[in-house]
């Protein structure tokens, strides 16, 4: 029987690879994200597009609900959809920092909420929350963005242990250096909040440095890859670190001092 996966965030980057790798999987797959335009492709190939705003709770409920009137069942969550925010922890409006973990925490926190019931009563499911190298790592300038996916991360860590015993599994993804859209605007948000202030010298280098650092980045691909070994695997890992320096930057993380790893980081701004 094919599995049924709900996944968010598909119109682009990570998401819309994904999805493609679960469709040639043999997997059925609902693909969610605001712009449902930019998911013809994925319409012709016998996907589901839905629209949702990660920020609409009525739309997390009709996705949740169409899936499940549809097919009756959901084998796979997928968590995808996020934002980043880019700015001194000092400068950062507070109403961004909170949607920044509406996005990327509470979010998918209510879809877990609303598929669990489901794969309880199967027996079976697998939950994939698409974290980050951020996740465990901290840089300058994006307090909220790594706040948000530590969070996640700590989230995911309770609810395996929580849903397990009910033959459900909750795996984490840590994605490196990407080349996608995700980082358009982090030039952008790092001018406008700290561009003209005490930290406006580093910011700027940052800002800089941004505007080609994605260049060598790993094609959402091969995450979109791995996602689907952590959806067929049995069992799966609980953590899957993936794409350009992930594996060299965690290991450095949790290797180094603080102050060590802190100067490794900040050498280039300062």
């Amino acid at each position: 029987m094919p599995k049924v996966c709900l996944l968010t965030g598909a119109s682009a980057g990570i998401g819309r690879a994904t999805a493609w790798e679960l469709l040639k999987a043999g997997c059925i797959v609902y693909g969610a994200a605001r712009r449902l335009s930019k998911m013809d492709e994925l319409r012709d190939a016998g996907g589901h597009p839905l629209a949702m705003d990660a920020r609409s709770e009525t739309d997390l409920d009709r996705v949740v609900r169409t899936v499940l009137d549809e097919q009756g069942r959901i084998d796979v969550l997928i968590n995808n959809a996020g934002t980043v925010l880019h700015g001194a922890a000092e400068d950062v409006p507070l109403d961004a920092a909170r949607d920044q973990f509406q996005v990327n925490l509470f979010a998918p926190a209510r879809l877990v909420q609303l598929v669990l019931p489901t794969m309880r009563a199967q027996g079976s499911g697998r939950i994939v929350n698409i974290s980050s190298i951020g996740g465990e790592i901290s840089l300058p300038f994006g307090a909220w963005y790594y706040a948000s996916k530590h969070a996640l991360e700590a989230y995911s860590d309770t609810l395996r242990m929580e849903v397990r015993p009910f033959g459900i599994e909750v795996v984490v993804i840590q994605p490196g250096i990407i080349k996608t859209e995700f980082e358009d605007q982090t030039a952008a948000q790092l001018r406008e909040y700290s561009g003209h202030g005490p930290y406006g010298g580093m910011a700027e280098k940052m800002a800089s440095q941004s505007e080609t650092g994605l260049a060598d980045g790993a094609d959402p691909a091969v995450v979109a890859e791995t996602i689907r070994q952590a959806v067929e695997a049995d069992p799966p890992e609980t953590r899957y670190a993936v794409g350009l320096h992930a594996e060299e930057l965690l290991k450095l993380n949790r290797t180094l001092p603080d102050r060590d790893f802190d100067e490794l980081v900040t050498r280039s701004i300062r």
